[in-house]
C-alpha cells in the first residue's frame, strides 16, 4: 500500500467521524434533556457500566464527570455478578453503554438494578435491544457503520458514546456552576492546581531582597543584583519604592554606549515597575508576565500601587 493510500484511508475515517458527529447533533432531544435533569436531581454517586470497548469509554466518562462537578464510578459488569454490585446504592442513577444493547454481561445486571430501583441510563446503538427496552431514558448512539474497514472493530461507535458522554459532562458543569477553581480543586498535583490555587504570596522570594538607594553608584547596584541572585535591585525601600533597575537595562545602558561610572540608580531605573497583589492566584501572575513578556513581578502586601513591597515572583 502507498503512503497516498495510508493517508486516503485516515481521511476517509475522520470523514466518517465528521458525519458521525453531525447525525449525533441533530440526535439531541428531550431525552438527552431527560437524562441532566435525572442526574441533577440525584445526589449520589452515578454509575457508569460498560464492556469492553464499551467499558474503556465508561470509564473515561466517569473520570471526567468526576472531575467537573458530578461523583461517578465505573462498574465493570463482569466484577459487578462478583460483588462489585455493591457500589449501586438504592435509587442510584445508572448509566449503561453498548452499542448493541444486547451485551451479556450487562443484560445479566438488569434483575439487580430493577431491585434496587435505580433509574438507568441506556447509551446505545440500538433502541430496540433489551437495554433500550429496560432503560427510563435513552441516549441514541447509533452509526450507520464502524470506521473500521471490516465494519466490525468499536470506532464509531466508540467515538459516538464518548461524545455524548462528554456532552453531559459539559452540560452538567454548566448546570452545576462548575468554576475552574472547582476543577482545580480535583487536581491538586498538576500545574492547572498549582496556577489556581496556590497563591503568589505562597511562590515569592522575600528574603534579602536586593534594595538599593536611589544614588547608589551603579558598582554598588551590581553587587546588589548579584547578592540577590533575581537579576534585579530595587530601588528606594519596601516602604517607598523608586523603581527597579534589571540586568536588562544594565545591558541596554551599555549597549547605548553609557558609563557605569557616571550613573547612579536613579538615572538607570524605570520608574513604574509592575507589581502584583501577593494575595492574587500564581496563574494570574503568569498571565501578566507571559502577556508583558516580563520575567519578574514586584509582589505588594495588597493592590494598593503604595503598599509595602513584599517580595519578588518570578516564573520561567
Amino acid at each position: 500500500m502507498s503512503d497516498l493510500s495510508h493517508l486516503n484511508s485516515a481521511k476517509t475515517l475522520l470523514r466518517t467521524y465528521q458525519s458521525t458527529m453531525g447525525r449525533l447533533e441533530a440526535v439531541i432531544d428531550d431525552e438527552f434533556a431527560k437524562a441532566v435533569e435525572m442526574i441533577l436531581s440525584h445526589d449520589g454517586h452515578l454509575v457508569i457500566c460498560g464492556m469492553g470497548k464499551s467499558g474503556l469509554v465508561g470509564a473515561k466518562i466517569a473520570a471526567t464527570l468526576s472531575s467537573t462537578g458530578t461523583p461517578a464510578l465505573f462498574l465493570h459488569p463482569a466484577e459487578a455478578i462478583h460483588g462489585d454490585l455493591g457500589m449501586v446504592r438504592p435509587h442510584d442513577v445508572v448509566i449503561l453503554i453498548s452499542n448493541s444493547g444486547e451485551t451479556e454481561e450487562v443484560v445479566r445486571l438488569l434483575p439487580a438494578f430493577k431491585r434496587l430501583k435505580a433509574k438507568v441510563i441506556s447509551l446505545i446503538g440500538r433502541k430496540e435491544s433489551s437495554l433500550g427496552r429496560a432503560a427510563d431514558v435513552i441516549l441514541d448512539a447509533s452509526v450507520d457503520r464502524e470506521a473500521c474497514p471490516l465494519n466490525l472493530a468499536p470506532t464509531t461507535s466508540s467515538m459516538a458514546a464518548l461524545a455524548l458522554g462528554d456532552a453531559l459532562a459539559v452540560v452538567l458543569m454548566e448546570q452545576r456552576k462548575f468554576k475552574a477553581e472547582d476543577f482545580a480543586a480535583t487536581h491538586p498535583g498538576g500545574k492547572l492546581g498549582q496556577q489556581l490555587l496556590t497563591h503568589v504570596g505562597d511562590k515569592m522570594v522575600s528574603q534579602n531582597l536586593p534594595f538599593v538607594a536611589e544614588d547608589a553608584v551603579m558598582s554598588d547596584v551590581l553587587i546588589a543584583m548579584t547578592e540577590g541572585r533575581l537579576g534585579l535591585a530595587l530601588v528606594g525601600s519596601a516602604q517607598d519604592l523608586k523603581g527597579i533597575i534589571t540586568d536588562g537595562d544594565v545591558r541596554r545602558m551599555l549597549v547605548d554606549g553609557q558609563s557605569l561610572a557616571d550613573c547612579h540608580a536613579a538615572d538607570v531605573m524605570n520608574k513604574a515597575p509592575q507589581s502584583i497583589s501577593r494575595q492574587e492566584k500564581l496563574g494570574q501572575a503568569e498571565a501578566r508576565m507571559a502577556e508583558q513578556k516580563l520575567q519578574s513581578l514586584i509582589v505588594r502586601e495588597s493592590d494598593e500601587p503604595t503598599s509595602e513591597v513584599v517580595g519578588i515572583i518570578q516564573i520561567f
